[in-house]
C-alpha cells in the first residue's frame, strides 16, 4: 500500500499544483477529506468538507496569487495509511496577498511539511506546516525587526 498511497500524493502536487489541473482532485479526493491545515492568515481549522471542491477552491485561491507556483516534492516516506512529504514551493505573486495585500511583483520560496491519510485510495485527510513567515518576508510583505521598510 505505501508505493500506491506515495504514487497518489505525488500525483497530487504535479497534477493540481503544477499542472495546474484543478479536475484531479475529483479523482485524488475523498468525498469527505478532512483538513487540519490552517490558512495563512487563518483563525480557524477548516475541518470536514467537500473534498474535491474545497480542493479547487483553495488552488483557484493559491494560483490567482502565484500563477507561476510550482511544489517539488524534496522527500516522502509513506507507513501504513499516511505519507508525509517535504516539499519546496516557488512562485512570484502577481495577485492580491490573501485577496487585501497588493501584488508585491516579487518571488518567494520556502519549504512545507504535509501528511496525508489515504483511505480507500484516496485523500482523506491532511495536515501541513508552512514555512509562512519565511514567504512574507521574502514577498516584503512582513519586515524583519529593526530594518525599515523597503
Amino acid at each position: 500500500m505505501s508505493e500506491a498511497t506515495k504514487e497518489l500524493v505525488r500525483r497530487h502536487f504535479e497534477e493540481i499544483w503544477n499542472r495546474k489541473d484543478l479536475a484531479a482532485a475529483d479523482e485524488h479526493m475523498a468525498q469527505d477529506y478532512r483538513e487540519h491545515a490552517i490558512a495563512p492568515f487563518g483563525q480557524v481549522e477548516p475541518g470536514s468538507d467537500n473534498g474535491p471542491a474545497a480542493m479547487r477552491e483553495t488552488a483557484q485561491w493559491l494560483l490567482a496569487q502565484f500563477p507561476d507556483l510550482q511544489m517539488t516534492i524534496e522527500a516522502m516516506v509513506a507507513e501504513g495509511d499516511t505519507v508525509a512529504v517535504r516539499i519546496l514551493s516557488e512562485g512570484t505573486n502577481l495577485g492580491p496577498l490573501n485577496g487585501v495585500v497588493p501584488p508585491t511583483g516579487k518571488r518567494f520560496a520556502a519549504r512545507q511539511s504535509h501528511w496525508f491519510r489515504v483511505e480507500n485510495g484516496k485523500l482523506a485527510e491532511h495536515w501541513a506546516t508552512r514555512e509562512d513567515l519565511v514567504a512574507m518576508l521574502q514577498l516584503g510583505v512582513v519586515q524583519p525587526p529593526g530594518r525599515p521598510p523597503s
